[in-house]
């Protein structure tokens, strides 16, 4: 296969000096605009190509204090981190210009090429179908991708082999090949036709021309801001409410029961959860008292503090919303522990940032799919995601709201907010229809609990938990 390669014209390096800074500050600026977006420069190819060479010329030409350059050694792929994790903290944020030398596509070529039991072509091709999702994913939401891989010829390699300073040598083993074996040159240049059909590719054999068109690459990246699309293409078909949402009674347990059995099920969970070889997520969601505090209160009380966190989710802050929505949560992902708790979650895209009016149509809508995509790279990853929807009555909540008012130390759960929120109580049951419909799959399905009894909502929560967890 004939690949296209990019080839510019020359510029005088004062004129693409000046544009190149424009265009960074035009970047900068889109920042909280209609338009504000990042660019992300993902570098790959052969080795001695003069990757180092093109990025250091990019930063003598631009504004370096707005140019960040991440470069990591390749990470073998294994089953306990999706392949996007070890870059979570580098996807830039709106106006910012990031460079990955190391990237998800240096480990995928890494894993092929050296592990035991090598890629076959489909779990290839499965990984690269994914990537393309998740770096779509990325530009819906205003992180453009720009991939370039820099090309150099079998000869030309080796004649830069020639010339390179003994060394140096160490310093150029891109994924521990052996830059000698024309075998292995050959197998990296035929892994990469499976992918590189949407890449820019440039030829290095001059390295003028290299610097000059990997700048204008960058710079026309820059330079594109198009304002967000926010028309909806298609009529939105929402789902019925269910049952339990409109009519969330469940019957009491008593005292004596309750706490027999509450006993017994924590200690369950708890080595349950303690002992399985996988992670695991364990999402709250419900209007506001539905007893998502009272339910993770029980669910760790027989677990140790270092093996869990617990995540409460508020609104986004100001540097939160400069990236992609779920790039908050992909953070939160970065720590050792295995049970990872959250009250509210990346869920509030198509809640309260649906029924608030928060953003357009167009994104909420989209989410369902995004947050789907999300889920599943966890669960390939060996994690366990159990998410629960706590459903309680209209009447009850105000109870509930009444009786944190008239008690001291309850007093911070309420806030005029959640008053506020009761009317439109409505149109959350009808959110939350839509995200059940939407999101509630075989790897990672939702569990109502109906929850106007708490006792009896807090044994079925972590009856729940031993199901799924045996389940999968």
């Amino acid at each position: 296969m004939t690949l296209k390669k990019t080839t510019n014209p020359l510029l005088d390096e004062d004129e693409l000096s000046l544009n190149l800074i424009e265009a960074q500050y035009l970047l900068r600026n889109t920042r909280g605009q209609n338009n504000a977006k990042s660019v992300l420069v993902l570098v790959n190819g052969i080795e001695l190509a003069g990757k180092g060479e093109a990025v250091k010329q990019l930063r003598e030409w631009v504004d370096p204090r707005y140019l960040l350059v991440k470069a990591d050694a390749a990470n073998m792929f294994n089953n306990q981190q999706t392949y996007w994790q070890p870059y979570a903290n580098s996807i830039p944020a709106e106006g910012q210009l990031m460079v990955l030398f190391g990237n998800w596509y240096s480990d995928l070529l890494a894993t092929a090429l050296h592990v035991s039991k090598p890629l076959d072509e489909s779990q290839f091709d499965a990984y690269i179908a994914d990537m393309q999702a998740f770096e779509q994913d990325l530009k819906n939401n205003h992180v453009d991708v720009v991939k370039v891989w820099f090309d150099l010829s079998w000869k030309s390699l080796q004649k830069r082999m020639d010339n390179l300073d003994p060394h140096e040598v160490r310093w150029h083993k891109l994924h521990g090949l052996d830059w000698r074996n024309k075998k292995q040159y050959d197998s990296l240049q035929k892994l990469s036709q499976r992918f590189i059909k949407d890449w820019n590719i440039i030829d290095c054999e001059d390295e003028k021309a290299r610097n000059q068109q990997f700048a204008q690459i960058i710079l026309a990246a820059m330079k594109n801001c198009p304002e967000h699309v926010s028309e909806v293409k298609s009529k939105w078909k929402p789902a019925a409410v269910p049952e339990l949402l409109l009519h969330p009674e469940n019957q009491p347990t008593t005292k004596e029961d309750y706490k027999k059995e509450l006993k017994e099920l924590s200690v369950k969970v708890a080595e349950a959860l303690r002992f399985d070889d996988r992670k695991a997520i364990i999402v709250f969601e419900g209007m506001d008292a539905a007893g998502k505090g009272g339910a993770i209160k029980r669910l760790v009380k027989n677990l140790d503090p270092r093996e869990y966190d617990i995540h409460s989710i508020a609104a986004p802050e100001r540097y939160e919303k400069r990236h992609p929505y779920l790039w908050r949560f992909w953070t939160k992902l970065q720590t050792n522990e295995d049970i990872r708790i959250f009250d509210r979650s990346w869920y509030g895209r198509v809640l309260v940032e649906r029924v608030e009016g928060l953003i357009s149509e167009h994104a909420w809508q989209r989410a369902y799919e995004e947050i789907n995509r999300f889920e599943k790279d966890l669960v390939n990853s060996q994690t366990v995601v159990i998410k629960f929807w706590l459903a309680i009555s209209k009447d009850e909540q105000a109870t509930r709201f009444k009786a944190r008012e008239e008690t001291p130390n309850k007093r911070f759960k309420i806030t005029p907010e959640d008053w506020r929120n009761r009317e439109k109580w409505d149109a959350y049951l009808d959110a939350a229809a839509d995200m059940f419909e939407r999101t509630s799959t075989d790897y990672a399905p939702w569990h109502i609990i109906a929850n106007d009894d708490k006792n009896t909502a807090r044994l079925e929560i972590l009856r729940a938990i031993l199901k799924q967890l045996r389940a999968n």
